[in-house]
């Protein structure tokens, strides 16, 4: 194997691949990327840990085509070190050897044939606008569990109905919705799969900036593909049955209010500031206005007060301000709505464009259960 790419490229396509590599694999195989030579002028760019597969494709000038599997990090830390001149990448007996100006390396390979192949991408199942997809997704994924020992809540169910995707995630204290059209590849298509949040929050980020992600989704199947700007993406999806948060939303509200966004962000952010570890900030809404407050007893404590609208009768609620500024700002409107049906009950959180205008309830629903207040 001979061939020659340019810095940026390699460098670029290598930390891509390599980014889901493993700290402790389970067999050192699998802390390599492959590299693949093709005569067609193509380098291939391989990652898999049985669980998630990355595959990059670039340009290169080949003189010999052929493989060889070394360290991915230490190749992607190299990379990002040499000079900005063409790299020459060649294969010396057992060893990788890559020349960059002055700058010369030499890599201990790994057995090419003990590397797992990469599962096949399936058939596209439709596609999405990147930046339509990485808002969605940043703004269902801050509800998702952190906690791996429940693996059900650390994933997004996905329910795929014709040219609409729904994304659904909670951690038992909060749940959020969002609603997105795309471009499925068959007007009838239907698919319900439960994929990683951190997936997810990886295909968003790298891929996004493709302008166009494909997405692969097999009905009944056990993978979930990503494809964009020459990159490719497989992972396994989260086995079992989601619970059914829908249900939860409320079917009306007695109460809703109306406040800035902005400003309600700002003023969480300053009470906050002396709310102790998993205390809560308390909200009361009255006519014209909203009282902010934190902190009680001998403890340091603060208020503010903002005006909102409110329609219904005044009402209290506290809730984790972590939460609370998660949902605030997930929001791209002016305006943010707290709709209730009691203050004991969950809240559910929407963005208004104006003051007396429409919420978009069928956009994104951001459902926020709340916490006792200690008098």
């Amino acid at each position: 194997m001979k061939f020659r790419v340019e810095r940026d490229v390699l460098a670029e396509a290598v930390t891509w691949t390599a980014r889901t590599l493993p700290s402790r694999p389970s067999v050192p195989v699998l802390a390599g990327v492959l590299l693949e030579a093709n005569s067609d002028g193509t380098l291939v760019l391989s990652t898999f840990d049985y669980e998630v597969s990355a595959r990059s494709s670039v340009a290169a000038e080949v003189d010999e085509p052929g493989s060889a599997l070394v360290s991915g990090r230490l190749l992607a830390e190299i990379s990002r070190a040499l000079p900005n001149k063409p790299v020459e990448v060649s294969v010396d007996g057992s060893k990788v050897v890559v020349v960059c100006g002055a700058s010369r390396f030499t890599l201990l390979t790994m057995p090419v044939e003990d590397y797992p192949a990469l599962p096949d991408l399936p058939d596209t199942t439709g596609s999405i606008s990147g930046d339509a997809f990485a808002q969605a997704i940043s703004q269902v994924t801050i509800a998702a569990g952190r906690d791996e020992t429940l693996p059900l809540l650390t994933g997004v169910r996905v329910e795929i109905d014709g040219d609409k995707v729904t994304l659904l995630a909670t951690d038992r204290y909060r749940l959020a919705m969002r609603e997105v059209f795309w471009t499925p590849a068959s007007p009838s298509v239907s698919r319900v799969a439960l994929i990683r949040a951190r997936t997810l929050s990886d295909v968003a980020k790298n891929l996004s900036n493709a302008g166009s992600i494909d997405v692969a989704l097999v009905e009944n199947g056990d993978i979930v593909g990503f494809e964009a700007g020459g990159r490719r993406t497989t992972s396994l999806l989260v086995d079992g049955e989601y619970p059914p948060v829908r249900r939860l939303f409320p079917e009306q509200t007695t109460t809703h209010t109306v406040t800035s966004t902005a400003e309600l962000v700002e003023a969480a952010k300053r009470v906050a500031l002396v709310a102790e570890r998993n205390t809560p900030i308390r909200l009361s809404f009255s006519e014209g206005q909203v009282v902010l407050e934190a902190g009680q007893g001998d403890d340091a404590q603060a208020s503010e007060v903002l005006e909102s609208t409110l329609v219904g009768e005044d009402i209290s609620t506290a809730f984790n301000p972590q939460y609370l500024l998660d949902g605030l700002g997930a929001l791209d409107t002016p305006f943010v709505r707290l709709s209730f049906t009691h203050s004991s009950k969950p809240a559910v959180m929407t963005g208004q464009d104006s003051i007396d205008g429409a919420d978009h309830a069928e956009e994104f629903r951001y459902l926020l259960m709340p916490i006792r207040f200690a008098s």
